[in-house]
């Protein structure tokens, strides 16, 4: 998962650096390197190379940097499409905080049978055969948070 994270977002920024540094050094060269040097001082160049660093760490970090994740939104449509119930929203929301059906039972003031029954549709509907791809499935289509 990592590698692949890696490979997927660094190698079009590696590229497009690799290009640039590509393009840089033939603009010096081209630019005749030797006579520029001698024209220009060397705090010059090193407040350009200063600059281009603080731009690619400003750059670098905005990138980086994690953003706020936006407020829960329930999805409806994935809802009304499985045809889930509202009590069985209610038994998934307690599946995913890990309660026993005894406990889902009791906070819902249902019997252990009816508990079963809704986990056993929830399955169902949801096209799983645990209790954790129930989870999985259901915050996969943004009924879960």
């Amino acid at each position: 998962m990592d590698r692949q994270w890696f490979t997927r977002t660094m190698v079009r920024p590696i590229l497009l650096y690799g290009i640039a540094l590509a393009a840089a050094a033939f603009l010096l060269e081209w630019l005749n390197y030797k006579h520029v040097v001698h024209r220009w001082s060397t705090e010059f160049y090193v407040a350009c190379i200063a600059l281009l660093c603080v731009a690619l760490g400003i750059w670098v970090g905005n990138r980086l940097t994690a953003r706020p994740r936006q407020a829960f939104v329930r999805n409806g449509a994935a809802i009304a499409a499985l045809g889930l119930s509202a009590r069985e929203c209610e038994v998934l929301d307690m599946l995913a905080a890990g309660h026993a059906n005894k406990v889902i039972a009791r906070q819902l003031d249902i019997s252990p049978n009816t508990v079963k029954t809704h986990v056993a549709r929830l399955y169902e509907k949801l096209a799983v055969a645990s209790r954790t791809q129930a989870v999985q499935k259901a915050r996969a289509l943004d009924i879960l948070p």
